[in-house]
């Protein structure tokens, strides 16, 4: 039976929590936030927030696979969810909250992972690449925050 497999990342951004919560609400901004292996990054419906659907290909294990995410905002302000809707099972959770006089992001993927041997791989794999790339995406995300509020 498949397992779900979960990543995550988080980091403190030296900007206020509005400023942060509308650059990752903010879909037309997500190719200058999003590193390899995701690329081809296309806003197909909306733009910001509730509503938005965003398309992108990822390199990942098992190949290219292409993404189009439906956005949710089940705390307008706190919480945004961009759920796949083309049947990968890929739910990433971005959770903006204060930290200080910054902000905390996290960052949360689930998705449902493979059988048997690749799955065991799959399962060791993922999460440290996903990290990995999620810690590149909240630099990136912290460093435009930052030129806004500077």
């Amino acid at each position: 039976m498949p397992e779900i497999v979960s990543a995550s990342a988080e980091r403190v951004i030296n900007a206020p929590r509005g400023t942060v919560y509308d650059c990752v609400a903010d879909m037309r901004l997500l190719a200058r936030f999003l590193p390899p292996p995701f690329y081809d990054v296309r806003v197909e419906q909306g733009g910001v927030g509730a509503g938005a659907v965003v398309s992108f290909k990822i390199d990942f294990a098992r190949g290219t696979r292409e993404l189009q995410m439906h956005v949710t905002e089940p705390a307008p302000g706190e919480v945004l969810v961009l759920t796949d809707t083309n049947g990968s099972g890929l739910t990433t959770t971005i959770t903006v909250t204060p930290h200080d006089a910054h902000t905390l992001v996290n960052i949360t993927s689930t998705f449902t992972g493979e059988t048997g041997v690749a799955g065991v791989v799959e399962r060791f794999v993922a999460p440290r690449r996903l990290h990995r790339v999620y810690a590149k995406q909240l630099a990136r995300i912290d460093a435009h925050a930052r030129s806004l509020t500077a």
